[in-house]
């Protein structure tokens, strides 16, 4: 209930920010812009479920608790600041590599998490925030928005948003104790191929960058959760 308190505030408080530039976009799919809730009424239910995520937080611990709202903290950042400067890529990097030190410390015996599972969340942190903006970078020039991707402009990013989620699984195979088994091997594989084939493609194919980004990400995010729980 927590994490789903606070995702729920990190959106809706993204839907209010983003209210003005939506419209200038028109970005149809979103319910402001249509008219169907009021950018006020947004703002308020994010500010609620904010405060709700507090004592819903505490119910894991002081511990994991201050961790999972370092996270909302850094995704309200974000929204409400740093999507906007250099600095964009940050809260997604954090907020993410903060995921595997909430779970664990949620736990009975708080065992931290091995650097190797913390840093492949960040990377697909990272790799998320390349993937999300991707598709958006031109109306994002013409509404001000210049975080890092807008900076670099559709041709880097597009090369460069599968290499974080590459390297995350990349680590979630290579990192752990003992020889990788076949399983890992083979998401190793399939991951390299779909970067490869984005790199190749992705000129001609407008939609293959961001789904080959997700693709990577998904496999990273197997991997991740398998790690997690074993």
């Amino acid at each position: 209930m927590a994490v789903l308190a606070g995702q729920l505030s990190v959106g809706w408080c993204n839907d209010a920010a983003d209210a003005a530039r939506d419209t200038a976009t028109g970005q149809a799919r979103k319910p402001i812009v249509i008219g169907l809730v009021a950018a006020r009424t947004v703002r308020s239910a994010a500010t609620v479920a904010l405060l709700l995520a507090v004592p819903l937080s505490l119910l894991s611990g002081l511990a994991a608790a201050t961790v999972h709202l370092i996270a909302v903290a850094a995704a309200w950042a974000y929204n409400l600041r740093l999507k906007s400067t250099l600095l964009s890529w940050a809260p997604y990097t954090l907020a993410f590599g903060l995921v595997p030190l909430f779970v664990a410390l949620g736990q009975p015996g708080h065992e931290l998490p091995p650097w190797w599972l913390t840093a492949a969340a960040a990377l697909l942190g990272l790799a998320a925030h390349l993937a999300n903006v991707l598709p958006d970078i031109a109306a994002d020039l013409t509404t001000g928005v210049r975080g890092l991707p807008q900076r670099l402009g559709v041709a880097r990013v597009r090369a460069l948003a599968p290499v974080p989620s590459l390297l995350a699984v990349a680590l979630l195979v290579l990192a752990p104790p003992g020889p990788p088994e076949i399983p890992g091997w083979s998401a190793l594989t399939a991951a390299t191929a779909l970067t490869v084939t984005g790199w190749a493609l992705g000129a001609r194919h407008a939609r293959l960058p961001f789904a080959t980004v997700v693709g990577v990400a998904a496999i990273g995010v197997l991997l991740l959760l398998a790690q997690g729980s074993g």
